[in-house]
């Protein structure tokens, strides 16, 4: 490995665990109200150190997925893989109450408002881990697959928190939440790795995000 990408390979793995550390004391000690955690405190937290990151590195926006490229492939894949994980997460909401329990943690007076905090979620979060710490990864082992199986393991570790201190999941929807969380971003890495448009991820984010919240 060239000095180069142990040099960047030293900033990625920095990176991840400021977030693990810093993300998950949050989750543990104290929480700000919903939107104002999704709209300002996880914005600073995710996307602050990443600016200051990508401009030392001189790292281009493009770089991350940030351009339009291929956008009638983001529209297919996304459609046709968030309709298999909304079927998915059907399935398991219908075994896990016995019936569709669709409202279970949908409030419908904020409907609007938490599509919009979806979408805001999605853009803080796949912006550093599909755009910047898997093509990091990926340049740094030159191996996709590698690299995809990293970034999808290190993204259901930046998951736990919320899965033991907020839901606090009992062993076999912890398991499967944990597999879902997986395989999301598996398939999200590896659409991201083909369209070269971080658009991708976002969308898939958003259509597997309610599905999970209607198998919780």
């Amino acid at each position: 490995m060239s000095k180069n990408n142990i040099k960047l390979a030293k900033t990625v793995i920095g990176f991840y665990a400021y977030l693990f550390v810093v993300w998950g004391f949050y989750r543990l000690l104290f929480q700000f109200p919903g939107a104002l955690e999704e709209l300002l405190f996880k914005p600073v937290v995710w996307l602050l150190p990443l600016y200051f990151i990508i401009k030392k590195q001189k790292i281009q926006l493009s770089e991350l997925g940030v351009n339009a490229k291929n956008l009638f492939q983001v529209i297919y894949f996304t459609l046709f893989l968030g309709f298999l994980f909304s079927l998915a997460a059907l399935l398991v909401n219908y075994l896990k109450y016995g019936e569709l329990n669709l409202g279970a943690y949908i409030g419908e007076d904020a409907f609007a408002l938490s599509i919009f905090l979806s979408f805001v979620t999605a853009i803080v979060e796949e912006i550093p881990f599909r755009g910047f710490i898997f093509s990091q990864t990926n340049k740094i082992l030159g191996s996709e697959f590698k690299a995809n199986v990293l970034t999808s393991l290190g993204w259901v570790g930046i998951h736990l928190p919320i899965a033991f201190f907020d839901w606090r999941l009992d062993p076999i929807s912890l398991a499967v939440y944990l597999a879902l969380t997986f395989t999301f971003s598996f398939a999200a890495t590896y659409l991201f790795a083909r369209t070269k448009n971080i658009a991708t991820p976002i969308l898939l984010h958003v259509f597997w995000q309610w599905p999970i919240i209607l198998f919780r």
